[in-house]
């Protein structure tokens, strides 16, 4: 059962943490490349503050975005803002998603998101949550992932594991966890190569922010996975 009141409140907790750390950069820094290729931090903070937009229009049951090209288009528009600027963006627009968050209403519902993809309302905080904690790190102001709860950090494996299972483009694979967990992603047919690590090393592979070099796979070569 997913607790959305749970993840509501861990939402605003990281976005706290990401705005108290972005506090301390510069205009000047704030133009310069984070970890995502092509974009500037400035990318990254337009990006979630139209994203916690997006999510409000999701919640609302409107189209998560007007398309594809205009969401890009606003990342673009919004990315050279001064920090004061892109902060209070960041604020303005996390308090309308906690807005919609606190109204009553069906959480069991089934909502669509991009690309046709459908989820239940419920899990619409856990990716917002997701969107804060993962762009946190792609600013590259020194919040790693291995700063991340580990809540967070199992609930986020378990979440791209299960988008990864029964993909045709992902071979089969056994990700074994320290505790010896064990969570089966790729395609169904096969032996699996397993794939073994630090919780960080294998979040960061999931998601694609590490190259798994510092994994372990037995059976075969290390997956590469195709993007989210």
């Amino acid at each position: 059962m997913i607790d959305h009141a749970h993840d509501l409140a861990s939402v605003r907790d990281a976005t706290e943490r990401l705005l108290t750390a972005a506090a301390k950069l510069d205009n000047a820094s704030v133009a310069e490349p984070s970890r995502l290729p092509g974009w500037t931090r400035g990318h990254v903070l337009a990006h979630l503050a139209r994203n916690a937009d997006a999510l409000v229009n999701v919640l609302e049951g409107r189209p998560m975005y007007a398309s594809a090209e205009a969401r890009d288009a606003d990342i673009e528009r919004d990315a050279p803002r001064a920090l004061d600027v892109q902060l209070a963006d960041v604020r303005e627009s996390a308090a309308r998603f906690a807005r919609a968050g606190e109204v009553p209403a069906d959480w069991s519902r089934t909502v669509e998101l991009r690309n046709g993809v459908t989820d239940s309302a419920s899990r619409v905080p856990f990716r917002r949550w997701v969107e804060v904690e993962l762009h946190h790190v792609d600013l590259g102001i020194g919040y790693e992932l291995e700063d991340l709860s580990e809540e967070f950090t199992q609930r986020e494996i378990n979440f791209l594991a299960e988008r990864f299972r029964g993909n045709p483009e992902v071979p089969a694979v056994m990700i074994v966890e320290d505790d010896g967990r064990q969570i089966p992603t790729g395609r169904h047919e096969g032996d699996p190569v397993t794939v073994s690590g630090r919780q960080a090393d294998l979040l960061g592979w999931l998601c694609g922010r590490r190259d798994g070099s510092a994994l372990t796979a037995v059976g075969g070569p290390l997956p590469t996975l195709p993007p989210l």
